[in-house]
C-alpha cells in the first residue's frame, strides 16, 4: 500500500469504538423489530419501523467504522481530557431536584425555579431576560399541555395550575 491508502486501525481509536457499539446497538433494534412481526408495506406490523430504524443505524454505524478506519480519530483519553463536569453535574442535581418537587408542588411551581437556574448558572442570563423566561415557558407549556391537549398535570399542594 502507498502512503494515501494506509489504513489507520488503532484499538484505541474512540471513533471506531462508538461506530461498533452503534452497530451493535442497530443490530439489537433490528432484532426487536424482527421479534415484533414485520407485516408489509400495506400492512405494518409493530415492528415494521424498528427494523427500518435499525437498518439506518447499522448504516450509519458503519460509515463511521470505516471512517474510522481509513481516516483515524481521536484516542480514548483525548475525548475526555480538560472535561468540565460541573455543568452536567448541576443540570442533573437541578432536575432531580424538579422530579422529586413536581409532585408536591405542581408543574407550575416547580418548573419556573428550575428555569431559572438553568437559565442562570448553565448559560448565564442577565436577570431581565431570565426571568420573564423563566415565568413565560413554563406558564406557555402548561397551557398548551392543559388547555388545548387536555393533559392533566400536577397541581400541587396549592392547586396552582
Amino acid at each position: 500500500m502507498n502512503d494515501q491508502t494506509t489504513v489507520k486501525l488503532r484499538l484505541n481509536n474512540s471513533e471506531l469504538w462508538c461506530g461498533l457499539i452503534g452497530l451493535a446497538l442497530g443490530g439489537f433494534v433490528i432484532w426487536q423489530g424482527l421479534k415484533l412481526k414485520l407485516g408489509t408495506i400495506n400492512d405494518p406490523g409493530s415492528g415494521y419501523v424498528l427494523f427500518y430504524t435499525g437498518i439506518l443505524m447499522c448504516v450509519f454505524a458503519a460509515s463511521i467504522i470505516i471512517s474510522a478506519i481509513i481516516e483515524g480519530g481521536p484516542t480514548l483519553a483525548s475525548r475526555w481530557q480538560n472535561v468540565s463536569w460541573s455543568k452536567p453535574l448541576l443540570v442533573i442535581v437541578c432536575l432531580t431536584a424538579f422530579s422529586f418537587a413536581l409532585e408536591p408542588l405542581g408543574f407550575l411551581l416547580s418548573s419556573i425555579p428550575l428555569m431559572l437556574l438553568l437559565l442562570r448558572l448553565i448559560d448565564p442570563l442577565r436577570w431581565t431576560l431570565a426571568m420573564p423566561i423563566a415565568v413565560l415557558a413554563p406558564l406557555g407549556m402548561w397551557w398548551m399541555l392543559k388547555r388545548l391537549l387536555l393533559i392533566q398535570l400536577p397541581s400541587g399542594l396549592f392547586a396552582i395550575g
